[in-house]
């Protein structure tokens, strides 16, 4: 197994990413089988750390070559947030446009292979369209911009329950009008290139029905006969592992049983609700279709409790853990 060197991106700097990123640094068994440090803001998260009562050291460096193997929050600063006005818990433009260049600084570090990973902490969509950027919905728009790569998806994880998702940021009306054959077939594949690439062998793969009941053979709609059993059809003759579509109040469980390593969700809630219920504390998000890994904590900015000192910080740790398990061909 490798030590990678993965960068942690602070997120959003009104929202609890220092506070988490401070939290999950303190463990000293955060550096047992990874190197990583902090895209962010020092000031921030020097703020954090004095919140929260926890005594460590936290050092600006001024590039990866300065980077020590050490305990302790090291620092990589792409913009010179010192001074910039902003509230906690608030929407902010400034903030906004901090998170972005946090994450583009890391995505670079990654696509020039400096680093063999990023783990995001979360970002605001409604801050990061304040700053300009509107194009940019989240952290995958990001990554598909600057990767330029034709196709990438969603897929969440936690203890025992792995679910890709067809369609994650379309409104329902326009989810539905995504499952289509040809989207459904080549999201099952990239689902199982990527299921393989990280460590499992011979991925076996659930397709979650769309309609109650699966439809009722057509009573309650016709996607399950026209588009998804013909993609489920056709994925098993290019040799995958795929069955379904299953009712999706059903298939999850049947998932967590160990009847299956994942399960397609054909839009966001479907298969954010899921795992969530399941274990929502060491939920994480990774992106399929990019050269390279990214991890993401499953939750948002909270601006609710930001700066109070209550998050759970268990997220990123897992989301760190994955990580390295993903860049090691290792996930189980």
């Amino acid at each position: 197994m490798t030590k990678p060197l993965l960068a942690v991106t602070m997120g959003d700097p009104a929202g609890i990413g220092a506070e988490i990123v401070v939290k999950t640094f303190a463990n000293p068994e955060v550096f047992e089988l990874t190197q990583p440090f902090v895209i962010g803001s020092s000031e921030c998260l020097e703020r954090a750390a004095k919140q929260t009562g926890i005594h460590m050291s936290i050092n600006r460096v001024g590039s990866i070559g300065d980077l020590k193997s050490e305990h302790g929050i090291q620092v990589l600063e792409p913009i010179n947030f010192d001074g910039f006005s902003f509230q906690i818990g608030e929407v902010s433009p400034v903030c906004g446009h901090a998170a972005v260049q946090f994450f583009e600084t890391a995505v670079k570090l990654c696509q020039s292979e400096a680093i063999q990973g990023v783990v995001t902490c979360p970002i605001n969509k409604e801050a990061v369209h304040a700053a300009g950027y509107h194009g940019d919905i989240g952290h995958q728009e990001i990554l598909a911009r600057m990767t330029q790569s034709k196709l990438t998806a969603t897929m969440l994880m936690t203890e025992g329950l792995k679910v890709a998702h067809l369609s994650t940021h379309k409104s329902l009306a326009e989810a539905v009008e995504y499952v289509r054959k040809p989207i459904l077939i080549e999201k099952l594949k990239l689902t199982v290139d990527s299921l393989k690439c990280w460590g499992i062998a011979n991925p076996r793969i659930a397709v979650a029905a769309l309609n109650p009941h699966g439809g009722e053979g057509g009573m309650l709609g016709r996607e399950e006969i026209e588009e998804i059993a013909p993609a489920v059809k056709i994925a098993c003759e290019m040799g995958m592992d795929v069955v379904g579509p299953y009712p999706a109040d059903s298939v999850f469980y049947r998932a967590t049983s160990g009847e299956f390593d994942a399960v397609l969700a054909l839009y966001h809630d479907q298969g954010h609700i899921a795992i969530k219920m399941h274990n929502f504390s060491e939920s994480i998000t990774a992106t399929m279709g990019i050269p390279f890994v990214r991890t993401s904590v499953d939750h948002g900015t909270a601006f609710d409790i930001a700066g109070k000192n209550i998050a759970d910080a268990n997220g990123l740790k897992k989301a760190l853990e994955v990580a390295i398990a993903m860049i090691n061909g290792l996930l189980k």
